[in-house]
């Protein structure tokens, strides 16, 4: 079996290793429901940093960005399952149970999912399906037990009614606000756009209005900006933060940096208090 492995083609996944790992940049496009069979499950967003073990479960709400690490237990492996709570499968079971959101969702856009032996009964369902190479989930039976997740979230917290049966058209969040908690994240800049509910062209015309320079100018100084601020002031070194502030490279980011700085990252590091960069 590879990991992770599809349970159910684009919706159930399973994921196992025995290593740590940490993806820097993780993009929800949809709902997300996370079961931990073993292992540490570490969600850091600009707004949240949320670590969960094994019988926990979480719901990850669609359109964010955030860095993930996985931890598995001493001497075993780290074993997760995701439920990609897709808009279509969710607009058809609306339909179908007659739901709809009465107001606003004003809660945590990533919330631990209380336990009760209703879902520790839907939990332990899946595992074997999950462990198991020989067994897959039809669609049908698949498409059945995501219902019955879903009805188990409402059970369990019924606001999530109003976050996960909104289907109204994103409206435009703070571009600024958005933008500084998240510019160090290596994403396309479409991304961004629909992150922040807007289409291309609106997104980077509401950003010249916003900051006086086109994206990709502006993520790259502001990159170089905190890079110099964390050298400087914490004593970071170059290798440990290039990839955390968006560079795909070390060599693109000293030569980038030594550009605007006229200095390297690296001599940077290494010069005395008094021979900083202003």
């Amino acid at each position: 079996m590879t990991s992770p492995a599809e349970i159910l083609p684009g919706v159930i996944f399973y994921s196992y290793h025995s290593a740590e790992r940490r993806e820097k940049v993780c993009v929800w496009n949809h709902h997300t429901l996370i079961l931990q069979v073993s292992g540490e499950f570490i969600l850091e967003t600009s707004g949240q940093t949320v670590s969960m073990t094994g019988g926990d479960m979480l719901l990850i709400s669609k359109n964010q960005l955030g860095t993930l690490t996985k931890v598995p237990p001493p001497g075993g492996n780290y074993e997760t399952i995701v439920i990609s709570l897709q808009e279509e499968l969710l607009r058809k079971i609306a339909l179908e149970e007659k739901l709809e959101a009465n107001q606003k969702y004003t809660g945590l856009l990533n919330t631990l999912i209380p336990t009760n032996e209703f879902l520790q009964g839907y939990f332990q369902s899946i595992v074997p399906y999950a462990r198991s190479s020989g067994a897959s989930l039809t669609d049908e039976m698949g498409i059945l037990k995501l219902k019955e997740g879903v009805k188990l979230l409402l059970l369990a917290l019924p606001q999530l009614r109003d976050l996960l049966f909104n289907f109204s058209a994103p409206y435009k969040i703070d571009l600024e606000k958005f933008m500084l908690s998240n510019f160090h994240f290596n994403v396309p800049i479409e991304k961004f756009a629909q992150l922040t509910g807007r289409s291309l062209a609106a997104f980077k015309r509401d950003f010249g209005k916003t900051f006086g320079v086109p994206p990709r100018h502006w993520l790259q100084d502001r990159r170089l900006s905190e890079a110099k601020y964390l050298i400087e002031t914490k004593q970071q070194k170059p290798s440990a933060i290039y990839l955390e502030l968006g560079f795909e490279t070390i060599s693109h980011f000293s030569y980038a940096f030594k550009k605007k700085f006229g200095m390297s990252p690296t001599a940077l590091s290494h010069a005395p208090t008094n021979l900083l960069l202003p």
